[in-house]
């Protein structure tokens, strides 16, 4: 086959200024194996495009590793779309974002992206209880006791009223991401204490974002998970206003941005 002559085009082409209106960056645990499909699945439209970048990270889930990743957040953060601006960034980190700190995780994030809102899995947790008019909450943890009791004096610093804790007690994320739908619909319901105002369900690795609505119609009362709070957060942040009622309770709701 011959080849013919190239021939170089008599001018440059028009450029739009971004590919997609508004950009989500995902800093997310090299272990993850949920955040991504979930964000997919909930945030990434023709309008919002969700960028991830992965930071080192090393099981078992205790404070010692998951505090160790925070000198990773500044130069994660800026692998994303390098010297371009992002809308949002959400750091993908339940238990992580509670013994770093969200203003930490804020400032470390903002060194590399300064223009960006900076969501954390925590503070848009409180952001939609309290959306939801909750106070007395029940959580569900896939952590061990020691991780959990952190969370716990996370949200009762807050202000909010505790009915019941529960955690599963397991160390790995990667086996936090295996619990099956069904699973966590039934350990769920037996989390649910009758006096809550709602359910957390914690972490970002565990798939209840993909089974809140149905968790809610069990249970009867409205269900935010670490993956549905923050997407949620992102999509406001980003313009995107649209009530979603089959993704649960809280994605009809505004977002006023107030976090911890």
């Amino acid at each position: 086959m011959r080849m013919t002559d190239l021939t170089l085009a008599s001018r440059a082409p028009g450029l739009d200024d971004r590919p997609l209106a508004k950009r989500v960056g995902l800093i997310i645990l090299a272990t993850d194996h949920t955040t991504e499909v979930d964000f997919q699945r909930m945030v990434a439209s023709e309008r919002i495009g969700v960028y991830a970048t992965r930071i080192p990270y090393a099981n078992p889930v205790t404070p010692e590793n998951l505090r160790a990743m925070q000198p990773s957040l500044t130069a994660g953060a800026a692998l994303i779309l390098p010297d371009e601006p992002l809308d949002v960034v959400m750091y993908s980190c339940t238990s992580a974002s509670v013994v770093i700190g969200d203003a930490q995780v804020e400032a470390a994030v903002r060194a590399a992206k300064p223009g960006a809102a900076v969501v954390t899995p925590t503070a848009a947790a409180v952001s939609g209880l309290k959306a939801l008019d909750a106070r007395r909450i029940s959580v569900l943890t896939p952590y061990t006791l020691e991780t959990s009791r952190l969370m716990a004096d996370y949200f009762l610093g807050l202000g909010f009223d505790i009915a019941r804790f529960t955690c599963l007690g397991l160390t790995d994320d990667r086996e936090m991401a295996r619990i099956s739908p069904a699973e966590i619909v039934a350990f769920a319901r037996e989390a649910m204490a009758p006096d809550s105002d709602a359910l957390f369900i914690s972490c970002t690795a565990v798939r209840a974002a993909g089974v809140a609505a149905e968790i809610e119609t069990v249970i009867g009362k409205p269900v935010v998970t670490s993956n549905l709070a923050t997407a949620w957060a992102c999509l406001r942040l980003c313009g995107d206003q649209a009530a979603r009622p089959e993704l649960g309770r809280l994605m009809t709701l505004a977002y006023s941005g107030r976090g911890a």
